[in-house]
């Protein structure tokens, strides 16, 4: 979609002025990988408008692949307005128009399995399965058992004002449990399914490979098959201080960091380091996407010890500030440069 973002606080009654920019959380997912290194691509449609050239035009300028990205002459591209509040508090505000858009035509028909195939990870997420029938059908096809399936990575981020009839706590759990890697915030959890701690989703989820319960600001829980055979090896990494420009974007910034880790083969806790990195990336900036650090900085504090990661404070502009910040005490060994060249992420 294209998206509307306020020029100051407050209601959207009140504000005056709104700023172009492109939303979607599958598609900051995608532009955030390719700012890390990786070769993404993005699978969708937009219609054949002036806001569609827009998307494909910002997309493909953050260097993700947008050949597959489908033209729709009779419907238009879906934009949204929202207030810059937290989606978890009482204020944050967002209006849709979408209902009827390109994206929401989206079906098996038009967004062939083939287009997808060749990936390593495929990244979906609830929002694409809230939007109609058959939006919902193309990600059950998309997260259909087969042979040489991508890696599905499934993000719930449930939207209420998205979903009308009652139907998302069945359908989201039903496509969380046919994925490999969940991404769930434990306020959806809670909200959604009535469960009220990690180890209870980690139990309602028995059969993707990771499940990540996000725990806002405090951090986040994550556990792998190992650990569901009885051997607990759950962890847990606190999420470090953030100087909080706005909080959009950071749950698609945390899967992306988590994803690019996945994609180098790093253990499960360095993961979780990555991603809350590239979350506070998006953080620390207006918008929903962010620049993120490089791939040797990163890599170095993902590799501080507990206690100096527990210290770590990262404000606005920390990913371009100098190397000789406070941000490097106790820091390990220099990583591996930015390669990635035999990586793939594709996200519908």
């Amino acid at each position: 979609m294209v998206t509307f973002l306020p020029s100051r606080p407050g209601r959207l009654a009140d504000v005056p002025s709104f700023a172009r920019a492109i939303g979607g959380a599958e598609t900051n997912v995608a532009c955030a990988l390719a700012a890390a290194g990786h070769r993404a691509k993005w699978v969708g449609r937009v219609g054949g408008d002036g806001f569609g050239d827009h998307l494909v035009e910002v997309v493909g300028g953050h260097g993700v692949d947008v050949t597959a990205v489908g033209r729709d002459p009779h419907r238009p591209t879906g934009i949204y307005f929202r207030t810059d509040e937290d989606r978890a508090t009482d204020a944050h505000e967002v209006v849709y128009y979408r209902a009827g858009s390109a994206a929401s035509a989206m079906s098996p028909a038009t967004v062939p399995y083939e287009s997808v195939a060749g990936a390593r990870i495929l990244h979906l997420t609830g929002i694409t399965a809230a939007l109609s029938g058959d939006c919902l059908a193309l990600v059950r096809e998309l997260t259909a058992p087969r042979p040489g399936r991508p890696l599905v990575s499934f993000d719930v981020n449930h939207r209420p004002a998205l979903w009308r009839d009652g139907d998302a706590p069945g359908v989201l759990l039903g496509l969380a449990r046919r994925a490999d890697v969940v991404f769930v915030g434990a306020d959806e959890a809670e909200r959604l399914w009535g469960l009220g701690d990690a180890r209870a989703v980690f139990e309602a989820l028995p059969e993707p490979g990771t499940v990540v319960v996000k725990l806002g600001g405090t951090g986040a829980v994550a556990v792998d098959r190992e650990a569901r055979t009885g051997s607990g090896n759950d962890v847990l990494v606190p999420a470090p201080r953030v100087d909080v420009v706005s909080p959009i974007g950071a749950g698609d910034a945390f899967a992306a960091g988590f994803l690019s880790a996945t994609l180098r083969g790093l253990d499960l806790r360095t993961r979780l380091r990555h991603g809350h990195l590239m979350a506070a990336a998006a953080l620390t900036v207006p918008g929903d996407l962010a620049v993120p650090p490089r791939r040797d900085r990163v890599d170095r504090l993902a590799a501080l010890d507990d206690a100096a990661w527990g210290t770590l404070h990262l404000g606005p502009g920390w990913t371009e500030a100098d190397e000789k910040d406070p941000g490097r005490t106790g820091e390990g060994p220099e990583g591996p440069g930015r390669t990635g060249d035999d990586q793939e992420v594709r996200t519908p």
